[in-house]
Order: structure tokens, then sequence, then C-alpha cells
């Protein structure tokens, strides 16, 4: 099965209720309780998610969590678990930011909503290309196939696009410090 994925931004900014968010929806060539396991089971979520999962007790909503992260320690935070209602929607605070995953059946293939409510405005571009890759890295481990980049070098290649698209107010703040796409650009 071939995977395809676009250098141009399909994600999208949008105000709501006073705040910015990013919007991603992408139709994968998968049955629901596949990308739902892939968007909660570790062995799963850890090839495409950029931080390994760590719940205090059950997978909840009001569960504590713990993003960590291998390559940038200095980065790890806390977050919880706001809604957990399978196989359709997973809701955390990541952070500052709430990401939420809804899942959509279409025949044989899946609809992945993911929405990021963001923390600030100027994280806008680099969080975008960051999802963008991510979702794209997702549609080769749901397809059984070796990604043909490395991360850093995929967001570097999509973040101008959404640089290009959400205007210079949305990409104030880049990458944090210690981030390799950072470290690789200096």
């Amino acid at each position: 099965m071939d995977v395809y994925v676009s250098d141009q931004a399909d994600g999208r900014l949008e105000e709501s209720g006073g705040q910015w968010q990013i919007r991603f929806a992408r139709r994968l060539a998968h049955p629901q309780q596949k990308v739902w396991r892939a968007l909660t089971e570790p062995e799963h979520r850890d090839a495409w998610f950029p931080q390994r999962i760590e719940a205090d007790g059950d997978w909840a909503a009001g569960a504590r969590l713990r993003f960590v992260s291998d390559v940038v320690p200095e980065a790890n935070f806390d977050g919880e678990l706001l809604v957990y209602d399978p196989p359709r929607t997973l809701e955390m605070r990541w952070g500052t930011d709430i990401l939420r995953f809804e899942l959509a059946a279409d025949g044989d293939h899946t609809i992945l909503t993911l929405v990021d409510r963001l923390g600030e405005l100027g994280t806008a571009a680099r969080t975008a290309a960051g999802w963008h890759t991510c979702l794209d890295t997702l549609a080769y481990a749901l397809a059984g196939q070796a990604v043909p980049w490395a991360g850093d070098q995929r967001w570097r290649r999509v973040h101008p696009s959404y640089v290009s698209q959400f205007g210079p107010e949305a990409a104030t703040i880049g990458p944090p410090a210690g981030h390799p796409v950072l470290d690789a650009e200096s």
C-alpha cells in the first residue's frame, strides 16, 4: 500500500471562542479500531507521537499524564487525560495546549481529526509543522512501512508552507531550545 503525503500545509489555523487552534483532517486507509490502537497503545503510539506518554493509573478521564522526550529531556512536561471515549474521542492537556483526536469510520477507512488548541498564537506554524510530520509518520506506521525521512528533515520541509499560510504573527516563536530542529538550523 502506497502512503500519500504532501509537503503543502493541510492544517488550518482557526479562531474558536477567543482561542487559536490548528485543525487537521486526514483520511487513513485503515479501520477505526486500528487507528484507535495507534492513538492509545504505547507500542503503536510511540512510532509516531512526539513523546512517550506515561499515565498515572488507567487511561480514563482525569488521569494524570507525563509526556517524556528521550531526545530533549528538558522538554518533559505534565498533562491530563480529559476525554477517553473508545474508539472515537481522545482529548488531553498537553502542556499548555489541548489536543483532541476524533475518529469517524468512512467505509473501510477512518477520518482522523486532530485539533490542537494552542497556548500561544506565535507557536502555530511550528506546531502545525510538527503535527503534519507526526500525522505523516502515523500514515507510514499504520501501513507498516518505514518512514523515508528523519523527523527534523520533514519538519523543515513543511514548516515554510505553514509560515506562508498562517502569516508572520503565527510564527513568532520557533522550536524550543534544545530541539533537534533548532539545532539543525543553527
